[in-house]
């Protein structure tokens, strides 16, 4: 058979390894490795495997991604999520649909310090879950908000996407951050807004919570303190040059380890636990990243990449109309795909076509994590909603999948306003210029 053949016969059966739940890393690293030896030989399928692991593994860059990580781990167990979502409730509880507007604020906040989508819903989900279960609100609401807010732990920086499409594309990590932020809170408020349509549309669904004075919505204003002076160091620092992305991963990880420590909140064992966790999320994320990188081999020597740009590059469309295919590739692969796993495959086949077209590198990283989110939330792969299932068992998951369409519908807004107003994405790193 010819390589092309070869390539979407490897495709295929990626496809069916994720779909039977095999472990995303080793399931491209094999189909990788068959690939490639099928079409060189097995020495070169076996040299191929044993380097490109090593070089990933060693690769100095990717330090930052454990440092901030752990950040977000150290950021949990210190009880900073439990007082954000307090903080939240505080101040919107006392509205119709107010315990998801504060699970999308909690999100949003907890999202600057850790990262990481999966971490965000488990983290806010464990507290938020329960909450709206007392107050009777409905399991598709509450599922699909927690599921979905969870999606800006990679917009709002830190993000371990940005770190990544970074690394490969050689842009700054400090500009690609803060390129997320406008993004990251527009989509926060179209999650809000969306909320507030459920509950016009059905107020039962959501009814309003225990009403709060002036003077206790003030005083929980303290409880994000320490998350926004955390955000503030970190990502200010990076931007600013003090810290390299590593530095700054590990100023943000002592930063939330001091936090804990002052507060009496972390013992032994729950350092322990933290540090267990940031370090399993860490490997699977580099194994990710090693397993991509082989199985990306693979798919150089079927040459499919090339034929795929040049299809895309060559399409009698205007760029915009290109770029819209390009999400659209996006959108269908992530519903198949890890979004880490997606990003290192695509972005350097995908990377140079879309700056021979004029896009701005700093802009089409914000719209590659855009997409990724929509990634984590819809079936069959949807990272985040297997998530919630684990912590909800009660709650079927095509229950959690139906919450999350309207949620879905304000990602693609912002999409929408992303591509038409690029200047959201770039008007704060282009202040650093």
């Amino acid at each position: 058979m010819d390589p092309v053949s070869i390539g979407v016969i490897g495709i295929a059966l990626l496809i069916l390894l994720f779909l039977i739940r095999m472990p995303v890393a080793f399931a491209m690293a094999f189909i990788g490795f068959l690939g490639f030896s099928y079409l060189s030989s097995f020495q070169s399928g076996l040299k191929l495997l044993a380097r490109d692991i090593f070089e990933q593994f060693s690769n100095f860059p990717l330090s930052a991604i454990p440092m901030f990580i752990l950040m977000g781990s150290f950021a949990f167990a210190s009880g900073i999520g439990k007082r954000l979502y307090d903080a939240a409730y505080t101040i919107l509880g006392g509205l119709p649909g107010g315990l998801t507007m504060a699970t999308v604020v909690s999100c949003g906040f907890f999202a600057a310090i850790c990262g990481s989508t999966s971490a965000t819903a488990a983290t806010i989900g464990k507290i938020a879950l329960p909450e709206m279960k007392r107050y009777h609100y409905d399991d598709t609401l509450a599922a699909g908000c927690v599921a979905s807010a969870g999606t800006l732990g990679i917009l709002i920086p830190p993000s371990t996407i940005f770190l990544v499409y970074g690394i490969i594309t050689e842009q700054s990590i400090g500009k690609l951050f803060v390129a997320g932020i406008l993004p990251g809170i527009i989509l926060s408020i179209l999650f809000v807004l969306t909320v507030r349509v459920i509950c016009w549309h059905n107020p039962s669904c959501a009814p309003a919570g225990t009403p709060t004075t002036l003077k206790e919505k003030t005083r929980a204003l303290t409880g994000i303190g320490e998350a926004l002076i955390l955000f503030g160091i970190v990502i200010g620092g990076l931007f600013l040059g003090w810290f390299t992305p590593t530095q700054a991963g590990g100023v943000g990880a002592a930063g939330a380890l001091m936090i804990g420590l002052v507060r009496r909140q972390l013992s032994w064992r729950t350092f322990w636990e933290s540090t267990k966790d940031g370090l399993r999320t860490s490997c699977m994320v580099l194994c990710v990243i090693a397993g991509a990188t082989v199985f990306g081999h693979f798919m150089a020597v079927s040459t499919i990449p090339f034929i795929l740009a040049d299809w895309v590059e060559g399409l009698p469309l205007p760029p915009m109309a290109i770029m819209g295919v390009i999400v659209l590739i996006y959108l269908i692969g992530g519903c198949f795909m890890d979004a880490m796993a997606l990003v290192v495959l695509t972005v350097p086949v995908i990377y140079p076509v879309v700056i021979r077209l004029g896009f701005d590198p700093i802009w089409f990283g914000v719209i590659i994590v855009l997409i990724s989110e929509m990634g984590v939330i819809t079936p069959p792969v949807g990272v985040n909603v297997y998530v919630i299932k684990g912590i909800a068992p009660e709650i079927p998951l095509e229950t959690i999948f139906k919450g999350i369409f309207p949620f879905l519908i304000a990602l693609f807004i912002n999409a929408a306003l992303l591509m038409a107003f690029p200047k959201i994405a770039l008007f704060l790193p282009n202040l650093a210029k």
